[in-house]
């Protein structure tokens, strides 16, 4: 695929060049846009986002796909496939943010549709799958995120790995290719515990049937005994005999629960797949931070700690609660998007104490330096004092 075809399938790009050609011929020093830069911006890169319940799909028991269309009746930012937005939320008195993938089509600018799982032991979903009505407003932030296939550099050849709710940006990247006739294969591996309770169920298999350059496998790892499909975890031998010969020229994305996403990436760098073919995307805080290496092992999880909010209070909460959540819940709002020790935008500044930082917790060397953490996947292992 040359370069000038990659950029004709890109959205705008045609229209841009007639733009530029017809200013090249004024010889315009750009004047006349003078004061409308921060309009155009905002346009392609809102900071927020007003939205309203359009649709609401009940896909499985535990899922429903939430349409979200413009408060104000115009298209939505647009986005690449695989990239999310994260909804701000008022749920029982807490004001706080989810990210989740965008499921439909980037071709698709009328809606958002976001296709949300209920998380066990969670709140936000479970108010999201349950509780939220046609009508119903909210606000989001623009599209965003680096787990999105990038046709310059990722090749023809995909393969996405995907566990439960995992599947959303894999459908808004098969959706992409099919829509606009791309020429890239994809084959989605797709596990879930209960055959009840796979997403798009119905919709990839029939798609599947219909595109030969769309491959799809499925594997129920807790079948009921009728169940006359693969069955079981992905293992070494399943993954090398469905990759077949020379997986390390394929492209691969992962996307489920922590120790799904941990278990594929493991495979894949057993069969020889280079770390630069592998795209994994940050789903959350880890749910057992005292399980990695580093943690102390006299520390935990239910241990209360107090958090003092430099000049604003403090609060007691325990150490098996990420950091923002407890923020949140008490009142004191970070801005924050990928909530998964990715983005950096809920650093604050850890002014004493001690807290723990997972692997999922990218922090820069400045940072380090400096004293400031990841709120998102930060663990308080002592009462510890912030700024925010």
């Amino acid at each position: 695929m040359s370069n000038i075809q990659v950029l004709n399938a890109v959205t705008g790009y045609q229209e841009i060049m007639y733009a530029k050609g017809e200013l090249e011929k004024t010889g315009t020093d750009f004047s006349e846009y003078k004061g409308k830069i921060a309009n155009i911006m905002q346009t392609l890169h809102p900071k927020r986002i007003d939205l309203v319940v359009g649709h609401i799909l009940q896909e499985t028991p535990t899922t429903a796909t939430i349409r979200l269309v413009s408060k104000h009746g115009h298209d939505l930012p647009a986005f690449q496939a695989g990239q999310y937005i994260n909804l701000f939320l008022n749920v029982q008195g807490t004001y706080t943010a989810r990210p989740y993938a965008i499921a439909s089509s980037p071709l698709e600018r009328q809606h958002y549709d976001l296709t949300i799982k209920k998380a066990e032991g969670g709140f936000v979903s479970h108010y999201l799958v349950d509780q939220v009505e046609v009508g119903k407003e909210f606000q989001s932030s623009g599209p965003m995120g680096s787990f999105h296939h990038n046709p310059l550099f990722h090749g023809d050849d995909l393969v996405f790995l995907a566990g439960g709710s995992g599947s959303v940006p894999a459908r808004s990247m098969l959706l992409n290719i099919l829509d606009q006739n791309l020429p890239q294969r994809l084959h989605l591996i797709y596990v879930n515990s209960f055959e009840n309770d796979v997403i798009y169920a119905e919709e990839l298999r029939e798609l599947a049937r219909l595109h030969d350059h769309f491959t799809l496998t499925e594997y129920i790892t807790r079948p009921t005994a009728e169940y006359q499909g693969e069955t079981g975890r992905l293992s070494h031998e399943r993954l090398a005999a469905l990759l077949g010969t020379n997986p390390e020229n394929k492209m691969f994305y992962i996307c489920g629960p922590t120790p799904f996403n941990q278990s594929c990436q493991q495979l894949l760098v057993n069969l020889g797949v280079p770390a630069r073919r592998i795209r994994v995307e940050a789903n959350g805080a880890p749910k057992t931070p005292h399980h990695q290496q580093d943690w102390p092992s006299e520390i935990l999880l239910a241990q209360e700690v107090t958090v003092t909010v430099k000049g604003k209070g403090q609060f007691k909460t325990t150490v098996g609660e990420p950091l923002l959540n407890s923020l949140e819940r008490n009142g004191f709002f970070v801005e924050n998007a990928c909530r998964s020790g990715e983005c950096s935008l809920c650093r604050v500044k850890l002014i004493s104490g001690e807290v723990f930082n997972p692997d999922e917790a990218h922090l820069r060397k400045s940072d380090r330096n400096f004293g400031w953490i990841y709120s998102c996947v930060a663990f308080p292992l002592s009462d510890i004092e912030v700024l925010i």
